[in-house]
């Protein structure tokens, strides 16, 4: 049977390569950085990782893993539940709760398990799940997961959106979730989340948002992008990762009010079969939230050099969707070129 199957995989990944879509590892040979080592011996600068304010090799940050490993040991063994709780752990759902402004948090081994997670444990046959057309790939898996209704809106679009919020009413809807990302992961567009607040009010959603672009930089305080719209007090569900701005190891999060994140704790499958984040990460992390608030100057860095590399681009002559977030997307009509 096997040999059957060996030639089907075979087909598709030379389909995969003659579209010229295959993916290749790329082997770094030092720390992550803004400059990095590769395979053949060369440095180069680094412009595709996701260490937005250069935490993944920030002394402070491997100091306090450092010292996690040293005192609660490399690994937990162990489901949260059962006896993978650390008082460390809760040290850092208390401090993520803290920083982005909700009830509680409940910690993850990624934010794709975090999604995944969510909507299946909170919503059935009976709801509706209003996902915009972008969303992240472990929302739309998560959103597949549950019985909710679903409906998606076009990008961004407030009146597409309104009128999805309508369809499910009319499909007689008992509760609905609205469901986006914060900064979308391919275009760098931010999402109108204080307008998709006032949507939800008006036809009683709640409002599930997806940060892992913008945690520890966007908005005055590095929030995300609940404080840069304006409606930190707005917004019910947010999900994010420690793997990008947060220090960049590993392990995601849902913080969000008291009820959700209990009933999240008693029934969320991720969270209840998948081994607790490691103590030397969870250290990690908790350092890199301080970070955020005592050292300022990481984002104003980060919104000088974005400027500064949109500037030069476009003088280069290269043609750039508009934005202000640091993904900035380079536009050559070609796929495997690119």
């Amino acid at each position: 049977m096997y040999d059957r199957f060996q030639e089907h995989m075979a087909s598709e990944l030379a389909a995969i390569e003659d579209a010229g879509l295959s993916k290749h590892e790329r082997l770094i040979t030092t720390p992550q950085g803004a400059h990095v080592g590769v395979s053949n011996g060369r440095e180069v600068l680094n412009l595709c990782a996701n260490n937005y304010l250069g935490l993944a090799q920030h002394p402070a940050v491997n100091a306090a893993a450092a010292r996690g490993l040293q005192d609660w040991g490399y690994g937990m063994a162990s489901v949260r539940f059962i006896c993978g709780t650390q008082t460390l752990h809760k040290q850092l759902e208390s401090a993520l709760s803290a920083f982005l402004g909700t009830e509680d948090t409940i910690l993850y081994p990624s934010c794709f398990d975090a999604n995944g997670g969510l909507f299946e444990t909170l919503l059935g046959e009976q709801d509706a799940v209003i996902s915009d057309e972008l969303n992240h790939a472990s929302i739309i898996d998560g959103i597949r997961l549950s019985k909710a209704r679903r409906f998606r809106y076009r990008n961004n679009d407030m009146a597409d959106l309104e009128a999805q919020l309508r369809a499910a009413d009319a499909a007689g809807a008992r509760f609905k979730l609205i469901s986006t990302d914060g900064v979308f992961s391919m275009d760098g567009y931010i999402a109108r989340l204080d307008e998709i607040c006032d949507l939800a009010d008006r036809y009683h959603a709640l409002v599930h948002f997806d940060d892992c672009h913008a945690t520890g930089f966007l908005g005055a305080g590095g929030k995300g992008t609940h404080e840069l719209r304006g409606c930190m007090d707005r917004v019910d569900i947010i999900t994010g990762t420690l793997g990008k701005a947060l220090g960049g190891a590993s392990g995601g999060y849902t913080a969000a009010r008291q009820e959700i994140v209990d009933l999240l704790r008693q029934r969320s499958r991720p969270y209840l079969f998948s081994n607790t984040v490691a103590p030397p990460v969870v250290a990690g992390a908790i350092r890199a939230i301080e970070l955020v608030d005592e050292e300022p100057q990481l984002r104003q860095r980060l919104q000088h050099n974005t400027q500064r590399f949109r500037r030069g681009l476009e003088q280069l002559g290269f043609e750039l969707l508009p934005g202000e977030h640091p993904i900035v997307p380079v536009m050559l009509h070609d796929a495997a070129l690119a």
